[in-house]
């Protein structure tokens, strides 16, 4: 993206050899890994104009993320805001004059760094934030003060000593090398061996890590974070589609936490939503983000999933991969690329994978069919999709292995329940948006889901949803319409659906072209 012209914070990679390395030789690393990485760091140091662990003067945080060979949303681990201590975090206030956006950023990384690196579970916070707002009267994060991360950074603190018998570490090098160890060893966690099992992907590849300058997101209201995709990856119309968050951070955006606004106007019309679009809010920056996106695209001669941060108005780019797809998605953009000239025919052939296509023989709601509808989200993932409603991932692969068709139905997903998405025959969700977790990951698997579905509630001790006066248990069968967003009561009859255009045309342009 740098050499294309585009703004992306600095950075540098720790490749796949380390990985390989590091796990061929007892889980240790090369004798010369940790000068390279400072070297990495006085690199991006000079390009960036900050001081990794500055007490003073301009401070530069990185994150540390994960960079396999093959796209595996959300299965292995990321860290931002790396380099915050009880210090650094003072310069940080001096340097913005932002006194709550430092404090938010501390808690951030003390929340993620424990999950990651030190093993206490995210659980344990999250548990300390409802209690303390419940305490403060105060809703959603960004109502929170400087005073209140405050209050909460000493509770982390105290928690993470009775959880580990020791301090959170204040070295921003100690912090380093914990945050690149935890991504290298997420490549073997379960979920990750789950997700490669599933999707076909070797072991032996290993992850690579990369390093990269912070930008921030949650800076106020001339900030924001967002995901994207050149095209549409649920249908693969050609239209920009993704995404944002104002005053927030990536995480925010996919994991489903807070309902994220649309990108433009036409996904905000399509998707009936009330939300202020970016392309209202942020003219100039959605304009400059479209540039982007073609760039790109012309560049990679595919769809791109993309990740932007804007920081007090100037926009960012963090990083591009090709996008996970629908099968119908995978059809239309491979024959429209084709007929666009970005490839030709045989890549258009090779472009979809054969064990997709059963996913266009997906059934639909049948439009004479009676339906009760429950409630309604966001259409994240075509087709329809019937079976009893279980609470966790656990309980679907349980029920799955006795014959049951089951929908998976959470506050929202994360990466810990890919086994149980597997086995799915649908998804739901109440909280997320297009770019969830739960969205991505199911759109790659082709599994039906509807997500921030916010009318229904979940109550996981009662192992009950709530539709206005209706009250479902686990076991009572619901049927969700990926097409659509709806929720449905009982089993509602489908009808298969007939074979797209698209599909004739990539048929076609195997049949006219032997060497393809």
């Amino acid at each position: 993206m740098s050499s294309l012209g585009i703004p992306v914070p600095a950075g540098f990679t720790i490749s796949t050899e380390v990985c390989t390395y590091y796990y061929g030789n007892g889980n240790t690393y090369p004798s010369d890994l940790k000068q390279q990485v400072e070297a990495g760091i006085a690199h991006i140091e000079k390009i960036m104009s900050g001081k990794f662990g500055a007490t003073e003067g301009p401070l530069l945080l990185v994150s540390v993320r994960s960079g396999a060979r093959a796209s595996m949303p959300g299965m292995m681990d990321t860290v931002l805001n790396l380099g915050l201590n009880d210090q650094t975090v003072l310069n940080l206030v001096k340097l913005t004059g932002d006194e709550r956006f430092a404090y938010d950023s501390y808690r951030r990384f003390i929340q993620m760094y424990s999950d990651v690196v030190l093993g206490v579970g995210k659980h344990e916070f999250e548990m300390l934030i409802d209690r303390y707002k419940e305490k403060v009267n105060k809703i959603y994060d960004v109502d929170m003060s400087a005073d209140d991360w405050k209050s909460l950074i000493e509770q982390y603190k105290s928690e993470i000593q009775k959880a580990i018998g020791k301090e959170f570490p204040q070295d921003p090098h100690e912090q380093l090398y914990g945050a690149i160890g935890a991504v290298f060893g997420s490549w073997m966690n379960k979920r990750a061996n789950t997700y490669r099992r599933l999707n076909n992907i070797p072991d032996h590849w290993g992850t690579a890590v990369n390093v990269q300058a912070m930008v921030f997101g949650n800076m106020g209201d001339e900030s924001a974070t967002g995901v994207c995709f050149s095209r549409n990856p649920s249908t693969g119309e050609n239209l920009f589609y993704g995404e944002y968050l104002v005053n927030a951070q990536g995480e925010d955006v996919v994991a489903g936490i807070r309902t994220p606004q649309p990108l433009s106007l036409a996904e905000k019309k399509a998707i009936g939503s009330d939300l202020p679009a970016m392309e209202e809010v942020l003219p100039p920056l959605y304009h400059e983000l479209v540039t982007f996106r073609d760039r790109l695209e012309a560049h990679y001669h595919d769809m791109q999933d993309m990740e932007f941060t804007i920081q007090k108005g100037k926009l960012w780019m963090l990083q591009t991969r090709n996008g996970k797809r629908t099968a119908a998605a995978a059809l239309r953009i491979a024959v429209e690329m084709c007929e666009e000239g970005l490839i030709d025919k045989k890549e258009a052939v090779r472009r979809v994978d054969p064990a997709q296509l059963d996913q266009l023989l997906h059934p639909m709601i049948d439009p004479k069919a009676k339906k009760d509808v429950l409630g309604k989200g966001l259409p994240a993932s075509p087709g329809a999709a019937s079976g009893q409603i279980v609470f966790s991932a656990d309980e679907a692969e349980v029920w799955a292995k006795a014959g049951k068709k089951v929908i998976l139905t959470r506050i929202e997903t994360s990466p810990e329940d890919i086994g149980g998405m597997h086995v799915a025959q649908g998804i739901l969700t109440t909280r997320g948006g297009m770019t969830s977790h739960a969205a991505v990951v199911a759109r790659g698997m082709g599994t039906p889901c509807v997500a921030g579905a916010g009318q229904l509630r979940i109550d996981y001790a009662a192992k009950t949803m709530t539709a206005g006066n209706t009250v479902l248990k686990e076991g009572d069968t619901i049927t969700i319409d990926g097409s659509s967003g709806e929720v449905l009561d009982g089993e509602v009859p489908k009808i298969q659906p007939e074979l797209t255009g698209d599909f004739r045309q990539a048929d076609g342009v195997g049949r006219r072209d032997p060497d393809a």
